[in-house]
């Protein structure tokens, strides 16, 4: 089973998480990757792992040239699947500092949206994660069928959730970890692995940073609009806390949160339709 990687518009954390699932996964069947493979264009393979948003006009030939001669595709991470760190482009003022310096330099010419892969090619699973973590890589190429994701980050967690802690605010400081056992929540941390699909180990809450999504929701909400999601969430922290909802849902809607609580969601006011879960590992 041959495979490759394209790599769109994007930060290359994807090919990194990629190379770091290391011996588990057998290089030798790696046909295409332009960060460690010197070949010029994708060649005919079983797989097409792309990875980036569709940002530029080269973006988009890229992925039409490749589309065709490949027997499955699978979007990789965020930007593959909703526009990511590449979508901050759709921003009018750094689009206007963009446009400004460009002519300096050689570089693609810049489409108007930053557009996620499935609305050129067809999409035969989604692989969400900013990154995925490198066991998700090694189960979708070694064993597909052994990444099941029906679940949630909470489960995978594992803290504890004691019933008489119940935080009044949210922390200041984001990431500050008072006890290495506590749910972040219990703790006052803005996580929201409570409705965010699992699969990645949950290696952010175990080492105290909080979840932020970057696996997209769970599979009870991945067909429904952003707003059951952020229902979902807020329930979450009315059941678990007495934080001012209010306060919940302002820092819900954060920039740094905004890149991942909208994934699957795009469908809404487009043409678009919604991901089935069925493709979602």
């Amino acid at each position: 089973m041959q495979f490759a990687v394209l790599q769109l518009t994007g930060c290359a954390g994807c090919e990194v998480s990629l190379l770091n699932a290391g011996d588990e996964l057998d290089l030798a069947k790696l046909a295409y990757m332009p960060l460690v493979v010197s070949t010029h264009d994708v060649p005919e393979v079983d797989i097409l792992l792309v990875t980036g948003g569709i940002r530029t006009d080269e973006d988009l030939f890229k992925l039409r040239e490749a589309a065709s001669k490949v027997k499955k595709i699978v979007a990789v991470g965020t930007c593959a699947i909703s526009g990511g760190v590449a979508g901050l482009g759709d921003r009018h003022d750094i689009r206007k500092h963009f446009l400004a310096t460009t002519h300096q330099g050689r570089v693609p010419r810049m489409l108007p949206k930053c557009k996620p892969i499935d609305t050129e090619a067809e999409v035969d699973i989604y692989l969400p994660g900013c990154p995925p973590v490198p066991d998700l890589y090694v189960k979708l190429l070694n064993d597909p069928g052994s990444l099941k994701t029906t679940s949630i980050v909470c489960k995978e967690c594992g803290r504890r959730k004691p019933k008489d802690l119940r935080p009044t605010k949210l922390t200041e400081s984001i990431h500050k970890d008072e006890d290495p056992n506590v749910c972040l929540v219990k703790q006052g941390q803005l996580c929201v692995g409570t409705s965010t699909r699992n699969g990645c180990g949950a290696p952010c809450p175990k080492a105290g940073f909080p979840c932020v999504g970057c696996r997209g929701p769970s599979n009870n909400l991945i067909e429904k609009d952003a707003n059951a999601w952020f229902e979902s969430l807020a329930n979450v922290f009315r059941r678990m806390t007495d934080i001012d909802p209010e306060e919940i849902n302002e820092a819900l809607r954060s920039p740094h949160l905004a890149l991942f609580l909208f994934q699957f969601s795009d469908y809404t006011e487009t043409e678009l339709e919604s991901r089935p879960k069925e493709k979602v590992l």
